[in-house]
């Protein structure tokens, strides 16, 4: 064999063996699931417990970014039908823009998440999209639309869900967790493709805040995404690492939402959510 042939021979093993790793650290990290959905490896799925029953609802919400500017007024609707509910949450941004998510669980002895719903468009975000999950018949389907070039984008398929997935319910769940507990749920991320990610919630500290004067403790929980060694490392080379989130409940025998930090689509800017109070419009 000449030298020229040996030289190409080695580079083509080394190629070789370059793709097959690639390709056994992709499989590690998106294990295939039905539909060719990605799943975690490794995870053993356990729902929250239900210890504070949800019930009919209907508050306001306010959405400012971190130096206090106000960018939409929400309302959160909660309605129970039989052994369902129905919550839903919408904003409407001053741009026009519009949020809406809506989910129905059920919350006998665990929360369990049966349906979820996202639409999202206008200015205010990066691309128009409309989600809809179902966990009945494991189907899911994604419509984007991009506000640079126009063009338009459709994704259908199926998707196992482990029983911890928690879409549109992150709030719900953190208000359930005993004090001081940590919990590692699921949810599912529309990059569009769907792909289910563990989210860790952990209680960081209790911060002081003001009722109308009247000192309380709120438990501050961090919501920090575990993607595993290659997919951080693969986000943080492409730049979309996605940030921490997080959430202020009220630390009293009965808890209470108090506030929620974070982008509301991937690569957004980070939000403030906050209780809003209704005020009687000023007399002409």
């Amino acid at each position: 064999m000449s030298l020229f042939s040996s030289i190409l021979k080695r580079r083509r093993i080394a190629r070789s063996a370059r793709g097959y790793l690639l390709l056994l650290s992709l499989l590690w990290l998106y294990p295939v699931g039905r539909g060719g959905a990605a799943l975690p490896a490794n995870d053993e799925a356990a729902p929250v417990p239900v210890r504070f029953v949800e019930g009919a609802l209907h508050g306001f919400l306010a959405l400012r970014t971190i130096q206090g500017d106000v960018v939409a007024s929400g309302d959160i609707r909660q309605v129970t039908l039989g052994t369902k509910v129905e919550a839903r949450t919408i904003f409407h941004f001053k741009d026009g823009s519009l949020s809406d998510e809506a989910v129905t669980f059920t919350q006998q002895k665990v929360f369990s998440m049966e349906s979820y719903q996202l639409v999202q468009r206008g200015p205010a975000f990066a691309q128009d999209i409309d989600i809809h999950l179902e966990r009945g018949n494991s189907k899911y389907r994604v419509k984007v639309k991009d506000h640079k070039n126009g063009m338009e984008k459709a994704i259908d398929g199926s998707l196992d869900l482990p029983t911890d997935v928690y879409n549109g319910m992150i709030l719900t769940v953190t208000k359930n967790l005993p004090k001081g507990g940590s919990k590692i749920v699921h949810v599912v991320a529309f990059t569009p493709e769907p792909r289910i990610i563990q989210l860790q919630i952990s209680p960081a500290d209790e911060q002081s805040i003001m009722i109308e004067g009247r000192a309380q403790k709120a438990t501050h929980y961090v919501l920090h995404p575990e993607l595993g060694a290659w997919l951080k490392l693969l986000t943080k080379l492409a730049g979309r690492t996605p940030p921490d989130e997080h959430v202020w409940v009220l630390a009293d025998a009965v808890p209470a939402f108090v506030k929620f930090e974070g982008p509301l689509y991937e690569g957004g800017p980070v939000w403030r959510m906050e209780l809003a109070t209704p005020r009687m419009a000023s007399a002409k």
